[in-house]
């Protein structure tokens, strides 16, 4: 029997095949939800029917014409089990498909994991020590295996300076990153920790009890400075909420007892290259962002608080 689903969820023929190989006896896919919220996957939430007449919910996770698929889906799939049994709460990997030789297109089966993600002002103060913690959490992991590693994109070549901007702040900034690569200790990251990728319990009232939930999109697990998952969760928190959470989330991640660089520079290179990353983007990561409600963080107001947050950045204290 066909899903009942609207058109934008549908899952293609074979995929929908894959999925219904990969269930227990006598289940089915009954009802089919597009998520909204990413940039490169199509994400679907599929509600299964169980033999006992009750409903348990899965995640498809599909790439269409994206140029690294097979190495991001392989990439989760190594992080997702490597992440069972440790206490970071992560969804449970049932399939991966990563070279589409049964799917239309690369794709992957987890668990849903209850929880929603919060991208507005409401319980920041409560929300961001939680993010911290659970941040020092994954980077305490010691796989047996190390994940590839890390990539760090922005270059002095590839910066965009937004039109407005303080272009003092942001010279002294691509100067920053014309430095080499400060010496660092290796440490299992997340490489895309974000309140985008956190789910949350939400009571109703914020001081009692919130948690965390889940932590998702582990295509990007890698290894690398502890620094640059901080650096990833700031800018995106001063771009969501203003600078100054950006700076908040590092100083709340050494309170949760993460151990960033020691020098003052080498934090600063960074938090700087993550922000200069983001330039390159803008329009890309804010589209989502007012997708799921924020329909305040125009392509213009995320460019006008990434320089705020630059200027920020270049001149906070040591």
């Amino acid at each position: 029997m066909v899903p009942d689903h609207d058109e934008a969820a549908a899952v293609r023929p074979l995929t929908l095949a894959w999925v219904g190989r990969h269930l227990e006896a006598g289940e089915r896919v009954v009802g089919i939800e597009a998520l909204h919220g990413g940039i490169t996957a199509e994400m679907r939430r599929l509600t299964v029917g169980t033999r006992d007449g009750g409903t348990r919910d899965l995640v498809l996770r599909t790439f269409v014409d994206v140029e690294h698929a097979e190495d991001w889906l392989n990439g989760e799939a190594g992080a997702l089990t490597l992440l069972t049994g440790t206490g970071v709460p992560t969804p449970g990997l049932v399939a991966v498909d990563p070279a589409a030789a049964h799917c239309e297109y690369p794709s992957l089966l987890m668990t849903h994991l209850a929880g929603r993600t919060m991208l507005d002002d409401e319980g920041l103060e409560t929300r961001v020590p939680l993010l911290a913690r659970q941040l020092v959490a994954i980077h305490a992991l010691r796989p047996a295996e190390r994940p590839r590693e890390y990539v760090a994109l922005a270059t002095v070549d590839t910066v965009v300076t937004p039109k407005g901007a303080d272009v003092a702040a942001w010279a002294a900034a691509i100067d920053v990153i014309r430095g080499s690569v400060p010496p660092y200790e290796g440490r299992f990251l997340h490489r895309d920790f974000h309140p985008g990728n956190v789910l949350f319990d939400v009571p109703p009232a914020w001081s009692e009890g919130a948690r965390i939930t889940g932590v998702v999109d582990w295509v990007a697990t890698s290894w690398g400075p502890a620094d640059l998952d901080v650096a990833h969760c700031s800018t995106n928190l001063a771009l969501l909420h203003g600078p100054a959470w950006g700076l908040r989330f590092a100083e709340a991640y050494e309170e949760a007892g993460g151990v960033p660089a020691a020098a003052a520079s080498e934090r600063l290179y960074w938090r700087v290259r993550d922000g200069l990353a983001f330039s390159e983007e803008v329009q890309l990561v804010s589209q989502p962002w007012r997708e799921a409600g924020r329909t305040d963080l125009t392509t213009r107001a995320v460019e006008q608080r990434l320089d705020a947050y630059v200027i920020a950045l270049m001149d906070a204290p040591g």
